[in-house]
């Protein structure tokens, strides 16, 4: 087997494609011959060493990759609800830039029907964010207003999609006019372009009373304004800090870094309590042992795509030696949908 190992944290020259031998799947896991690999934006942070569950759970060397579909190819020790053969998706807690890898049988899912494999690759880290950020956290009602910052990526598009699908009136936010019309087509009433407006003046324009949920993923430059933009009772939903990492070379400034801590806003309690707003945070990576909710979540999702009330996002393939191309396309920003490696 071939898998892409990181061996100490830098730019995309440290995206190395080693031969490997073939994992045993241990008990209770199976092994999954990899067909199509999901690329998300937290891989390039691993890359970078400023993922911290990546060295908790790791360290170095690493293999980056949350999400994967394939095939069932083998099965460990107490594995009967799955068989040889089967085409399935599954969430892996990094270790999933490979052509084989071996996964937790909770953690493993039947491919949605009518999705291809690289579709499906493209469904399930971004879409639990999604869900999880919506609807465990933030409880969205129909009726509400949701702000989706990058609202024509990966998290952003099945954000949209979600809110939508909950009733809520969404407004997007995208960085350049190419992505307006994907914004849209994920359920975006409001896409606001921030290239060519203002950005805050067009929020208030489009929610006078303030927003009812911010979902924010882009650190410094707007979890202020985010905030300040709720309405009473608002909710904040962090899971990310784009803002911070760079656009081109793969490498953290670290003078950028430091800069744009001490521009972090820090939110009081009493404050919170006196504005009748609240900010919640996550990382979906320390919560993949949480059976139960992978459960809810991923049948959320399947429900949604088999109703047609959520749809994959766009996909664009690169094979598996070229993901240091699909790591500074991904960072540039420019993007649109979601990457995905083919083995």
């Amino acid at each position: 087997m071939r898998k892409v190992v990181i061996a100490a944290p830098g730019g995309h020259e440290r995206l190395t494609l080693v031969d490997t031998e073939m994992p045993r799947p241990a008990p209770g896991e199976v092994r999954i011959a990899v067909t199509a690999i999901g690329v998300n934006y937290a891989d390039c942070v691993v890359r970078m060493g400023l993922y911290a569950s990546a060295q908790e759970f790791v360290g170095w060397p690493i293999t980056p990759g949350f999400e994967v579909a394939g095939v069932v190819d083998a099965l460990g020790e107490g594995v009967t609800d799955l068989a040889v053969g089967t085409e399935v998706i599954a969430v892996t807690r990094f270790g999933g830039y490979a052509t084989a890898l071996c996964v937790p049988v909770h953690q493993v899912f039947a491919v949605p029907p009518g999705l291809s494999l690289a579709e499906a690759a493209a469904v399930p880290a971004v879409y639990l964010t999604a869900w999880y950020a919506l609807h465990a956290l933030a409880h969205a009602r129909a009726g509400e207003s949701v702000l989706v910052h990058s609202a024509a990526g990966g998290v952003g598009g099945a954000l949209c999609q979600f809110a939508r699908r909950a009733g809520c009136r969404v407004i997007g936010v995208v960085g350049g006019p190419h992505k307006v019309a994907a914004a849209q087509a994920v359920g975006a009433e409001v896409v606001i372009d921030k290239s060519r407006a203002a950005l805050w003046p067009a929020v208030r324009s489009a929610a006078p009373d303030g927003v009812d949920v911010a979902c924010d993923a882009n650190g410094p430059e707007t979890l202020r304004q985010s905030y300040r933009h709720l309405a009473a009772g608002g909710r904040l939903i962090v899971y990310g800090f784009h803002t911070m990492l760079p656009r081109t070379g793969g490498k953290p400034n670290k003078l950028k870094l430091a800069l744009a801590y001490l521009r972090t806003p820090w939110f009081s309690p009493l404050a919170l309590t006196n504005e009748n707003r609240g900010v919640l945070g996550f990382n979906l990576s320390y919560m993949f042992h949480r059976a139960p909710l992978l459960r809810e979540g991923m049948a959320a999702i399947t429900d949604g795509l088999a109703a047609a009330e959520l749809r994959p996002p766009p996909v664009t393939t690169y094979p598996l030696d070229q993901v240091a191309q699909a790591h500074r396309d991904l960072e540039s920003g420019r993007t649109v949908g979601k990457l995905v490696l083919l083995t």
